[in-house]
């Protein structure tokens, strides 16, 4: 169980969280949203006692194991399976010791340990998790200095998985990954067996792995019960239950005070006047409703429309050598009001193909017809480093409209998402999501007909990506989309295409069928790993029944919270039975309307608690079910 109790954290003067409290039960997997900057990277320090708290205290099980992605990914010449075994500690020491111990009793306890930990099938786990996240069997041999940085971060978030702490602390972990990684950590944190906390911008993993979420919002931490759309919900009937709330009570006041002002010199009237002056003071004032503003994206419309196809590629071959294609008998057309996806795993092609028709590589080979006047806009994460360091956004801009006034330049700026704050603050001191806006708004300057966008999202938190939704939906161009982001996907584009095999090609599933496909791949690779692993090491049959009674024992925990989570649902449809009971009543609404009003109410929230329930017990019974068909 995390307890934080009255915890105040400031970082560089500034309050970040105010005497803020939060009890999260063992086992809970729980999202911690926020805007940027809001300090959830800062709470993880703060749980982690990287960081001290100014006020409050956390409180931790003893001997607690947490876990979090290393900042600095590795780059050893150890191979990616050696690293990702190395992060559990405990079974690299056993084995160490093992090959030097020399009594027989300690030599006993050590094996006897390695079974309870499951040590045997140790290398088949750490393969499945690297390629769950995107590493084959022979990339899984290579050194984790032939890889690049993103790629060796993937490493390490595979050594954390690996580790399987009490307490998994994930920090924006699907900036790395593709969506095909994604979907498997998405599912991954579903089934994980302990507690996670998950900072992440991505709705559908917040819909899909977690059970609660954390808000931090105004110095304050909230816990809500469900996934974020059930949060997004409950927190828009809890705003507007406290504006309504505040507004009576504001009226309320005002005709006290009304009261007062009119009868406390008369004498006749003195006594009651003060008694609601008392009742004024001691009125607890209801808090405003403070919504932050998002600013919105905005993509100019293209000057002059394009005849479709704007474009077409007939047997095309690209690489980046002559003769040794990546992708090859392309043979697709774009046109002028496509919205389209591409699908498949990093390294299969998409950034290539995306290259390609943007003019950034040449064809290999076929033939590749544009449409003439056609205007190009191609946006992609590592293009941020494109910037300059000391230039702010008015600067970037001018040098676009060399002529144009101070007014009209700050106006396209503003367009861009930026706030006037934010308008003379160099480019280095921006954040992710200022940078991002920035770069989108150069890209798409001229108003362009076919706009290529490649991960957009990595730095935008869940409002702006909701801000370039629309913004996508509104343009009247084509779109060619790379993204990790499942929702952003499916609210804006239209068509999918697979980049898989050397080849892209249309595909004609959606992405709940694409997932199941990633799903499957995975669960055969783990299958493959776990034959290879009882290949290396036959088990005898009471070592299996052992096996599967630990399993099964396992499963224990899980069993409770299916229990648990059927009394909520009985208790819950209890207390409606009751309430809808007390309604049926007729003689209610003449002699205690108000009452009335009230078991509406109650009812209503007893409905959205059960609805609540009964999406978990679903959840963890599909859980427990697959886990069961693995024993």
């Amino acid at each position: 169980m995390l307890i934080l109790d009255d915890i105040s954290v400031r970082m560089a003067g500034r309050l970040l969280i105010d005497h803020a409290s939060l009890n999260l039960p063992s086992g809970t997997k729980a999202g911690l949203v926020g805007r940027n900057g809001a300090g959830k990277s800062t709470l993880f320090k703060v749980i982690t006692g990287e960081m001290h708290a100014e006020t409050g205290e956390v409180h931790l099980p003893r001997n607690l194991k947490i876990g979090q992605v290393a900042q600095e990914a590795p780059g050893t010449e150890d191979s990616l399976i050696e690293i990702v075994l190395a992060a559990d500690t405990e079974r690299t020491a056993l084995l160490a010791e093992a090959e030097t111990a020399t009594d027989p009793h300690r030599i006993a306890d050590i094996h006897i340990r390695l079974a309870d930990i499951d040590a045997h099938s140790a290398e088949a786990r750490a393969g499945a998790i690297l390629s769950g996240l995107g590493f084959d069997a022979e990339a899984q041999k290579r050194p984790a200095s032939s890889f690049s940085g993103g790629w060796r971060m993937r490493v390490a978030l595979a050594s954390v998985l690996f580790a399987e702490p009490d307490l998994l602390l994930l920090d924006e972990p699907t900036n790395y990954l593709d969506l095909e990684g994604t979907l498997w950590l998405e599912d991954y944190v579903r089934r994980y067996p302990h507690t996670v906390i998950l900072i992440s911008h991505d709705r559908d993993l917040l819909n899909s792995a977690v059970n609660s979420i954390v808000h931090l919002d105004q110095t304050k931490l909230t816990l809500w019960q469900g996934n974020y759309d059930q949060f997004e919900r409950l927190r828009s009937e809890a705003l507007e239950l406290q504006q309504k709330q505040r507004t009576k009570q504001e009226a309320h006041r005002k005709h006290m005070e009304a009261f007062v002002e009119r009868f406390r010199a008369k004498a006749s009237k003195a006594k009651q006047a003060q008694s609601r002056l008392k009742a004024l003071q001691k009125l607890k004032p209801i808090a405003a409703v403070i919504e932050d503003h998002v600013q919105p994206f905005h993509f100019p419309e293209p000057a002059k429309i394009v005849a479709s196809p704007i474009i077409a590629i007939e047997s095309g071959s690209v690489g980046y050598e002559p003769g040794k294609p990546i992708l090859r008998q392309l043979n697709l057309r774009i046109d002028a009001d496509d919205r389209i996806a591409l699908l498949g795993s990093n390294g299969n092609g998409k950034s290539t193909f995306a290259k390609l028709i943007s003019g950034r590589l040449p064809l290999d080979g076929g033939k590749m017809t544009v449409a003439p006047n056609l205007k190009i806009s191609f946006f992609a994460q590592h293009q941020l480093d494109d910037l300059i360091p000391e230039d702010n956004a008015i600067e970037h801009v001018r040098k676009l409209m060399p002529d144009a006034p101070e007014a009209k330049v700050r106006a396209r700026v503003a367009q861009m998402g930026l706030a006037t704050v934010k308008m003379n603050t160099a480019a280095k001191d921006l954040s992710g999501g200022e940078k991002a806006r920035l770069l989108m708004g150069l890209a798409t300057f001229d108003g362009p007909n076919l706009l290529i966008l490649d991960e957009p999202t990595n730095h935008l938190d869940i409002d702006s990506r909701e801000a370039l939704m629309h913004a996508l939906n509104d343009f009247d161009g084509a779109v060619v989309l790379i993204a990790h982001d499942r929702h952003l996907i499916e609210a804006t584009m239209d068509r999918l295409w697979l980049v898989r095999d050397g080849g892209v090609a249309p595909y004609d599933g959606d992405l709940d069928a694409y997932r199941a496909l990633v799903l499957a791949d995975a669960k055969a690779e783990r299958s493959g790993n776990r034959i290879n692993a009882e290949e290396g090491q036959k088990l005898s049959k009471a070592e299996q029944r052992k096996l599967a009674a630990q399993k099964r024992e396992a499963l224990k925990p899980l069993q409770k919270k299916i229990q648990e989570a059927e009394a909520r649902m009985q208790r819950f449809q209890k207390k409606i039975d009751m309430l809808q009971e007390q309604l049926a009543d007729p003689v209610i609404y003449t002699r205690e309307p108000a009452r009335a009003t009230q078991i509406g109410k109650e009812i209503g929230y007893a409905k959205s608690s059960l609805a609540v329930a009964e999406e978990e017990w679903l959840a963890l019974s599909s859980e427990f079910e697959a886990a069961m068909a693995e024993l």
